[in-house]
Order: C-alpha cells, then sequence, then structure tokens
C-alpha cells in the first residue's frame, strides 16, 4: 500500500520510521533479503566528488564607506571573483560571484574549492579591489565578516556520467585526472558513485524535485531546479545552501592536470511512498551503465562497463614509510590532488579524497591502494585497464549519507 509524506512525518515523529542509508539497502539485497514497503519509510544517497559547476556568492566588507565608486576587478587570495549584479556605489562592501574552477593569480595551484575549505575552517583570506579609477584596496577577512556567503551549484550530482581512458601512444593532459593520462589503455579516470548516488536511485525524479531539502557538504540546504546542461536522460540538479554551516571536510579543492578543480558532497533523502520508488531503490552497481571514451574526444564512447568498479577495491590508500628512498621531489607529495600526503611520509585522511593518484606516480610504491581495473573491447582486442583516478569519493559519499540518516532520526531534518 502506497505511502504519503505525511504518514511517514508522523512516524518519523514518533520514532516508528525506518531509515536507511542506500549503502545499507543495498547490503540487504546482495545478501538475499526481501525488501518490501513496510520495511523501509526512508533511504538517505550520497556522493562526493568533482563539481565544476560550484559558485559561490560572498558579500565582503573592504574598505570604509565612501573609499571608493565602484569594483572593476576583486580578488580573493589571488583567485578573481566576479563583482556584481549590484554595483555597491560607495559603500566599502562588494558583492562578488566566486567560480569553484578558478585559479590563484598568485598561490600557485590553489583555486576555488582550497578557498572554500580555508573560509569554512575559518581561516583568514586577503581580499583586494581595484576600483573604475584604478585604486587598490585590501583587506582580511574571515568567513564570519560576510554577512552573505551562499553556495550555488549550477551542475551537481549528475546521475550519469562519462569515464575515460587513452588510446592513443604517449600521454594526455585533461581535467578528468590529477596527472597526464598513459596510452595506449594503460590509465582510466572516473567519477560517480554508483548504486548510493542520488539521482541513480530516483532515476524518473519522482521526489528529487524543485523544493528537496538536501545536505551540501554538511549544510541544510534545497533543489532550486534542475541543473545547466541536464535532460531527462542525463539529469542534474541546480541547488543552494548557506557556507557558514558547511563542514569543510566535505568540501575543498582537486587539483587536476589542467590546474585545480573543486568537490562538494551532497547527501538526499527518498522518502519510499510507493512500489514504483522501492523499485527504483533496488538498483545496483551492476545495473548503471558507465560508458568509456576516448580522453580525446570526451563524448564519443569506446566500450561501456558499470559500477562494479567500486566492488572489492579500497576506498583509502596504506602507506609504508620505512620503505621510502626519499626522491626529491616526493612524486606523492607534489601531485596529491588535496595536498593530504606529507612531507613526514603521512597522509591526512581528512584531507584524502581516496583518488589513488599518490600510489600511481610512487616509483617505491610507498602508498598503496587496491583501484581495481576494467575491461573494455576496442580495435578487436579485449583491453584490460587499471583504474588510475578517481574523481568521486566513495567514503565521503557514505559519510554524508549516513550524517542525513542520523538527522532524519533526531529530528534535526525535516523531510
Amino acid at each position: 500500500m502506497a505511502k504519503t509524506i505525511e504518514e511517514i512525518r508522523e512516524k518519523l515523529d514518533s520514532g516508528d520510521a525506518i531509515v536507511l542509508t542506500a549503502e545499507e539497502l543495498k547490503t540487504k539485497l546482495r545478501d538475499g533479503e526481501e525488501v518490501t514497503l513496510d520495511d523501509v519509510d526512508v533511504v538517505t544517497c550520497g556522493t562526493s566528488g568533482v563539481m565544476s559547476g560550484t559558485t559561490a556568492l560572498f558579500h565582503i566588507p573592504v574598505a570604509q564607506p565612501g573609499a571608493f565608486n565602484k569594483a572593476k576587478e576583486v580578488y580573493i587570495n589571488g583567485i578573481p571573483a566576479y563583482p556584481g549584479p549590484c554595483p555597491n556605489e560607495l559603500l566599502g562592501t562588494v558583492d562578488v560571484f566566486l567560480y569553484g574552477t578558478n585559479h590563484s593569480k598568485s598561490i600557485d595551484g590553489y583555486g576555488g574549492g582550497f578557498l572554500l575549505k580555508d573560509l569554512i575552517d575559518g581561516k583568514e583570506v586577503d581580499v583586494k579591489v581595484i576600483d573604475i579609477e584604478d585604486n587598490e584596496f585590501t583587506n582580511k577577512v574571515t568567513l564570519d565578516d560576510m554577512p552573505t556567503a551562499r553556495l550555488i551549484g549550477t551542475r551537481m550530482a549528475f546521475k550519469n556520467y562519462n569515464s575515460f581512458t587513452n588510446p592513443q601512444k604517449g600521454s594526455q593532459k585533461s581535467i578528468f585526472d590529477a596527472i597526464p593520462m598513459e596510452g595506449p589503455y594503460n590509465s582510466f579516470t572516473f567519477s560517480g558513485c554508483g548504486e548510493i548516488n542520488p539521482l541513480a536511485n530516483d532515476p524518473n525524479q519522482e521526489v528529487i524535485n524543485e523544493g528537496t531539502r538536501v545536505l551540501v557538504n554538511g549544510a541544510e540546504g534545497t533543489i532550486i531546479d534542475n541543473g545547466t546542461r541536464s535532460t531527462p536522460e542525463k539529469p542534474n540538479l541546480l541547488l543552494t545552501a548557506n557556507i557558514k554551516e558547511m563542514n569543510s571536510y566535505y568540501v575543498g579543492g582537486f587539483k587536476t592536470g589542467m590546474g585545480p578543480e573543486i568537490f562538494d558532497s551532497i547527501a538526499i533523502p527518498i522518502p519510499v511512498l510507493n512500489e514504483d520508488i522501492l523499485n527504483n531503490l533496488k538498483v545496483t552497481n551492476k545495473d548503471i551503465e558507465l560508458p568509456v571514451c576516448d580522453i580525446h574526444g570526451r563524448h564519443l564512447p569506446i566500450d561501456t562497463v558499470d559500477y562494479t568498479v567500486w566492488e572489492n577495491v579500497d576506498l583509502r590508500p596504506t602507506i609504508e614509510p620505512d620503505m621510502c628512498f626519499n626522491c626529491i621531489p616526493c612524486l606523492p607529495e607534489l601531485y596529491c590532488p588535496t595536498n593530504a600526503y606529507g612531507k613526514d611520509k603521512t597522509i591526512d585522511m581528512d584531507l584524502c579524497f581516496g583518488c589513488g593518484n599518490c600510489s600511481m606516480v610512487c616509483p617505491r610504491g610507498i602508498p598503496s591502494i587496491n583501484m581495481g581495473t576494467i575491461s573494455i573491447e576496442s580495435e578487436g582486442k579485449t583491453r584490460k585497464i587499471p583504474v588510475t583516478c578517481r574523481q568521486s569519493d566513495k567514503k565521503r559519499a557514505l559519510k554524508i549519507a549516513q550524517e542525513l540518516k542520523e538527522a532524519i532520526i533526531d529530528g534535526t531534518f525535516k523531510l
């Protein structure tokens, strides 16, 4: 029998509702359990990964009122931000949009994702304004100094992703890998969290739609609409949340072969209202296609695999520092996309993204991680390709889905 949102809310209020994470539901299914409408009321799904369509809206104090008429250029820790749309004449403050993919002009390898993490962690940042008369104004601010700090995700939490390999000789730089992708067929990079990814569990968007409350980097947010480039076949989301309420663990910079990008973490609740919704929630990794494309063409599929790439692999590397030869430079430290690999040959697990890059570049195998392989058919041959980079983090996705489950149960997050 179908349920209503009101009935589920009443069960939550009385403590009788059954809330599962997507991972818990899939485990039950893999263990052969039959799951009916009576067995679950809400499923929390999560994803974490590089999400280029991330913008921050800031209102920043810069100087005393009257100090400048209008800002022409704005930089935050050297990262270009865009003043407007309000002119802010003579107020001494500026409204700016900052893109998560923008790169600092003064700090090498630093971009919008690293800046957001620094701000959420309470760090002071440098702001420079050049006005329309070419006068320069500077200030140091923290997130607490900003009356407004809001994230707007224009294109986030994709249902469908492409993955990439390099079928040609030589190497190819790309935003889809931290280092140049080696060929032919020696590297493979992918995104998406498979069977726990929100839109994979609600492909027809029966409940994930405008007005749905979600967690964005740990802060309660709202879906505004479907995002840019969204289609019924390949949907993504436009959403927003208050940066001041976010947890820096869930957001940050990710350095690629083409410069720093930004990663975010999203969790979305799916109330199990009817059999159709429940049946969609029973999707597993083997059911979700993952097209493998030529990194040179990006949208030209060579073959298709599935999200069993997440199965029987490690989510985090292990490290054997005693085996280190102390190479200069240390390649894991140099090429770690999130700056998690330290000079002391340790990995900061709060910064680690589980991308696997450290184990790929270390000639001694000091950090190691089982990333798995894929098999594709190409040019008349079966090719086994190692997974060399993951641009989504299942560990963070699992954690934010669990956090949402707990918030729903304790009543701090309302459906």
